[in-house]
């Protein structure tokens, strides 16, 4: 109470606004400096803010004040405002230049007479100030909301102190042309601390977060674990072969990158010879640095032949060793020697294709002849900045790898903009870069974007591109399009027929289609081709034998996987479900166990993520069948409402329009995320948790409130049941639950 009037206090985004060096150029030029300030006010940033409904709420000379109802709004016209004052700018001398510094915050705001106080008001003012001039700063609550919603780059600035505010505030800055400095790893918050409203991994389409389906993906990760041979046995109508890395005898260490690419560079050449059987490079990457035998590797990985060399690299020349031998005899059936200019690489390489081809009497076909002997890039910077993108983006997975990777594939398409292998890397990283949620490296819908925009260059440029066809079928299968991605898989499975990387990715699309054998037939050439299968392959065969209802190798593959990954989610979901299927309800509840800190572990949250990914219904029971034999409960933490508590009819009406809900969720112990939901008259919400700012629309439906929140979870609505709270303390007033399947959310109301 203000003399008695009651405060109204909302939840806003604050844009605060002022003008770099206003003072100097008001003293040099009052008259011009007013004048050219009023245009922009009048052209650009008063059309701007009123085009996102956003309101001016005062100006102060140089300064400015805006509020927004929505957050994405007010980020979307800072960055108008300071892309439309480059060109308004750039015909005036450099001390006439009027130059916005911009901060923007999400928080409380108090009305009064017109004009807006409060904190939230106060740390837009400082953030403005932080902000160099042409620049946007925000707070990281801003930041949070935005960051999958906007094509935006983002730099953390870290925790910054300013004036008159006692905690130092978490800021990062926009960057508005793209190219943020790689920042420093940020910690990874424990899976047990969200509070969010939407889960963000649903909403955002990452199909494969809970899910692990992917196969290139989820196939490449654990690839510095310790393999584990799998007893698959391997064809016998056609010679096998495996590539070791080659060895880099270079008197610089740094060409080791060269070496690696190169290595996988013939690997993925050589596979395209239809009459070969070659190892996936991830079953040899262990011998890298060793020395080991033929008959050992024979031992391990069951081939007829192994392929090894070393290379020297010197300025603008090679010299590289390559020497075929008959495994079981250690018996040499072919060696070369070359010393060639470093311009003579591709030549180099169909040179020792051809002699192994001849040397073990496989005949080409024409589309093969063609495929070896084609050039990927006349460009050798571009091909030694790709060589560089694919020993990035191949071995690690973290933000910085991912940045690194993603700058070296385009520096290569820069050189090159004809390289469709470039584009074809590109869009492998990036695609990960989506499923990963790594912002730091791309904002994700940006990273899905360009995912698709790069696999489908590269296959403009080259049709016959295998890797680009293995990134579209995982795109397409995100997007239900089951049908397309099956044409996709096949393909790649035909342009390169000993890609375990395709065989695999097909084999995850046609499970989730439904066509079993076909996925089991194709997980099987995936572990045929890498017989030293990786943890992420293990749960890729499990997870398609558990779809098969094969349920002793599907237990076989993910026991492995859940050792090895103790707090990865995907492989105790299926291993708890194959248990429970199997008659093994002990193993399988110990597994449920294991998850039940986790809100978003219930089988409506189940129903709700894998509805799209399963094609078949009855795939989709089956496998929460087995999740409810198991153990997992119906609704978070086993939530169960008695009837008698449950708020319904017009009293559920009253709950809801034209009040302030403040509570909190639980977070599967004795922590909890506080939250805020406000709901107008004309059923408008807006919902502010700990890292969260969502706005959208609620509606009652069969005694559920049911509210659905632009952007997130394919705009789908969300329902769940009201019960009074009989149980814990809300806060003041009468205490509610809100029953929702990502969480709990305890409340009262504003009375």
């Amino acid at each position: 109470m203000l003399g008695g009037e009651v405060v109204e206090r909302r939840l806003a985004a604050i844009l605060a606004a002022d003008v770099a060096g206003y003072s100097r150029m008001m003293e040099a030029d009052e008259a011009g400096t007013l004048a050219r300030l009023k245009g922009h006010l009048n052209e650009l940033v008063r059309p701007a803010i009123a085009a996102r409904h956003g309101t001016v709420v005062k100006t102060t000379g140089d300064g400015l004040l805006a509020e927004f109802p929505s957050v994405v709004e007010a980020v979307e016209c800072a960055v108008e405002i300071q892309r439309g004052m480059i060109p308004r700018n750039a015909a005036e001398p450099d001390g006439c230049q009027i130059r916005f510094r911009i901060g923007v915050n999400l928080g409380d705001i108090i009305l009064d007479d017109g004009d807006i106080f409060g904190d939230g008001v106060n740390v837009a003012a400082r953030l403005e100030g932080l902000a160099e001039p042409g620049g946007i700063c925000l707070h990281r609550d801003v930041r949070s909301q935005v960051r999958n919603r906007l094509p935006l780059a983002f730099e953390d600035m870290g925790e910054v102190e300013v004036k008159n505010i006692e905690r130092p505030l978490r800021v990062y800055r926009i960057v508005l042309d793209g190219s943020a400095p790689p920042p420093a790893p940020a910690k990874r918050a424990s899976r047990t601390k969200q509070g969010r409203l939407i889960p963000i991994g649903v909403a955002t389409v990452l199909l494969l977060v809970l899910a692990g389906g992917s196969a290139w993906l989820w196939f490449r990760q654990g690839l510095t674990e310790e393999a584990t041979p799998l007893a698959a046995s391997l064809p016998t109508d056609k010679p096998t072969i495996a590539v070791l890395p080659f060895a880099n005898i270079s008197s610089d260490a740094e060409q080791q990158y060269f070496v690696d690419g190169l290595t996988e560079d013939l690997t993925t050449r050589l596979s395209t010879v239809s009459g070969l059987f070659v190892i996936a490079r991830t079953s040899v990457m262990g011998y890298a640095g060793k020395t080991v035998t033929p008959q050992e590797v024979r031992r391990d990985l069951g081939v007829r032949y192994v392929l090894d060399g070393s290379v020297r690299k010197s300025g603008d020349r090679l010299r590289i060793n390559a020497n075929l031998v008959e495994a079981e005899n250690a018996e040499q059936v072919w060696a070369e020697q070359y010393d060639r200019q470093l311009t003579e690489i591709f030549a180099l390489q169909d040179e020792v294709i051809e002699h192994i081809v001849s040397a073990l009497a496989i005949k080409l076909t024409a589309v093969e002849e063609k495929q070896i002997a084609r050039v990927p890039t006349e460009n050798l910077e571009a091909y030694d900045n790709y060589l560089r993108a694919e020993t990035e983006g191949y071995y690690r997975q973290d933000s910085l790898t991912y940045i690194r990777a993603l700058g070296f594939y385009s520096k290569a398409i820069e050189l090159d903009p004809a390289f469709a292998d470039a584009y074809a890397g590109y869009a492998r990283v990036a695609v990960e870069v989506w499923r990963n949620n790594s912002d730091q490296a791309l904002p994700a819908p940006v990273a899905r974007k360009r995912a698709y925009d790069a696999a489908g260059r590269a296959l403009e440029l080259d049709p016959t591109n295998a890797r680009a066809h293995t990134v579209l079928a995982f795109l397409q299968l995100s997007d239900g399009r089951h049908e397309e991605a099956i044409a996709s898989g096949k393909r790649a499975v035909e342009l390169n027929a000993n890609d375990a990387e395709a065989h695999a990715n097909l084999g995850m699309v046609l499970s989730y289609a439904g066509r079993r054998e076909e996925a089991i037939s194709a997980i099987g050439n995936a572990l045929r081709l890498n017989p030293m299968a990786p943890t992420g392959l293990r749960l890729l065969a499990g997870i398609v034998f558990f779809n098969a209802e094969q349920y002793d190798r599907a237990i076989a593959e993910l026991e492995p996987v859940v050792e090895a990954w103790p707090d990865a989610e995907t492989p105790r979901e299926y291993l708890s479900a194959a248990y429970a299927l199997n008659g093994d309800a002990e193993r399988a509840r110990l597994q449920v166990e294991a998850m039940e800190d986790i809100p978003q572990h219930n089988l409506a949250q189940y129903r709700l993520t894998y509805a799209d990914q399963y094609n078949l219904s009855a795939d989709l029971d089956h496998f929460l069948k087995g999740l409810a034999a198991a153990g997992l409960p119906e609704w978070p933490f086993g939530f169960k409402g008695d009837p008698k508590d449950r708020v319904a009819g017009q009293a559920l009406k009253a709950l809801l329009l034209g009040h302030t809900w403040d509570g909190y969720s639980p977070l599967g112990d004795e922590r909890k995320a506080p939250f805020m939901l406000q709901v107008d008259a004309q059923s408008r919400v807006a919902y502010r948790g700990a890292n969260t700012f969502l706005t959208g629309e609620a509606r009652i439906e069969n005694d559920q409130i049911c509210m659905r929140f632009d952007g997130y979870f394919k705009g789908r609505w969300l329902c769940g049941a009201v019960f009074h709270d009989t149980k814990t303390t809300a806060g003041a007033g009468q205490g509610y639950v809100y029953v929702l399947p990502d969480g709990l959310r305890y409340f009262s109301i504003d009375p």
